[in-house]
């Protein structure tokens, strides 16, 4: 699908992303936010938290904002690590 474009009088174009791209953007960053929110309720939310990171940054880079794909892919692995030391902080000893 071709993002929509908008020829202004003075030549300069806008390019629109297609209208399920802004949705998938609006569904994972939605998600990303529920689960930050909830990521004091348990560990497996901070590990959803960093899917949803994963997620917002595919949505910048197919929509053409590489900065926000690239601060959204360093909180998913910040996320990830946060994750990993939950657990084992949370993991009864034998």
């Amino acid at each position: 699908m071709r993002p929509r474009e908008d020829t202004r009088a003075n030549g300069n174009r806008r390019h629109y992303p297609p209208p399920v791209l802004t949705a998938y953007g609006v569904v994972v960053i939605t998600f990303m936010m529920l689960m930050y929110a909830l990521e004091h309720r348990d560990p497996r939310f901070v590990l959803a938290f960093a899917v949803g990171c994963g997620l917002s940054s595919s949505y910048g880079f197919l929509s053409g904002a590489w900065p926000f794909g690239v601060v959204e892919a360093i909180w998913a692995v910040i996320a990830s690590r946060r994750f990993v030391t939950s657990r084992r902080r949370h993991i009864p000893p034998a």
